[in-house]
C-alpha cells in the first residue's frame, strides 16, 4: 500500500480497477462499473483495457525515471554563479581567481556550450560535483561526462587566455 502514494503505476497495477488519479482525487472504475456503463462489453474486455492502462502507467513510469534523473534546472544554478568556483587549478594560477570566474562568466554567456555541456560545466565547475557524481545524475557512463567537460574546459581555457 505504500508505494500507492509514490507511483501511478504501482497504485493501478495493484487495484482491481482502472485507476484515474486527478489532482485533487483519485477515481477507481472497477470491473462491474464498466460492464453497468458498457453492456455490449464483456470481462474480456475489460481485462483487455485494464492490461492496456497497466502498460501505459508502466511507460510513463519509466519515462519519468529517465527524465527525473537528468533535470538539473539551469536557472536555478545561476544563482551560484557568484560563488567561488572548483574551476581546475591547471587554468588558475596564483591571484587569478577572478580572470577564471570572469572567464567562466563570459564562457556561459557566450552561447558556445550545448545545453548538455552548460548544465554539465555548471555542476561541475560551479558547484564542485565530481564526474562520478554528475554521471550517477544524469543515468549516463563516466566517461561521457569527461568527454563533455573536457570540450567545455577547451573552451574556457580560450576564454580564459584572451
Amino acid at each position: 500500500m505504500q508505494y500507492y502514494k509514490d507511483s501511478d503505476y504501482a497504485l493501478n497495477k495493484y487495484s482491481e480497477g482502472i485507476v484515474y488519479k486527478f489532482a485533487d482525487r483519485i477515481v477507481e472504475v472497477t470491473q462491474e462499473d464498466y460492464l453497468r456503463a458498457n453492456p455490449d462489453k464483456t470481462e474480456e474486455d475489460f481485462a483487455e483495457i485494464k492490461a492496456l492502462s497497466d502498460e501505459i502507467y508502466y511507460q510513463q513510469d519509466r519515462q519519468e525515471h529517465r527524465t527525473n534523473r537528468k533535470n538539473v534546472s539551469i536557472s536555478g544554478m545561476e544563482d551560484c554563479i557568484g560563488e567561488i568556483p572548483a574551476l581546475d587549478m591547471e587554468l588558475i594560477r596564483e591571484g587569478e581567481e577572478k580572470k577564471a570566474m570572469d572567464a567562466a562568466k563570459r564562457l556561459l554567456e557566450s552561447g558556445e556550450l550545448t545545453q548538455i555541456q552548460k548544465r554539465r560545466f555548471l555542476l561541475h565547475f560551479f558547484r564542485g560535483l565530481s564526474t562520478r557524481q554528475i554521471a550517477r545524475l544524469e543515468g549516463v557512463r563516466q566517461q561521457t561526462i569527461w568527454e563533455s567537460l573536457y570540450w567545455a574546459g577547451k573552451k574556457l581555457k580560450k576564454f580564459y587566455d584572451n
